[in-house]
């Protein structure tokens, strides 16, 4: 059976392998002006990421609450 967190810290590790990964590959294939570029992508990538981080902290989701539990027959 396959296990996987699926919560944000779950979906933190897999985006950090995915980059590690494309880092790799970028950093043995590509040219300067090439990684130059995705220098700026995953800037624009963390930037979006602490923002998203920040709002999840200020804004937590709501609580569970019987309202919102789907109805079991």
């Amino acid at each position: 059976m396959w296990y996987w967190r699926r919560d944000y810290l779950g979906y933190g590790l897999a985006c950090g392998i995915a980059w590690a990964v494309i880092w790799i590959l970028v950093g043995t294939l590509a040219s300067a002006s090439t990684m130059h570029a995705l220098v700026l992508v995953f800037l624009g990538w963390v930037i979006g990421w602490m923002s998203a981080t920040i709002a999840r902290v200020v804004y937590p989701a709501p609580r569970r609450s019987l309202l919102t539990e789907p109805q079991r027959d």
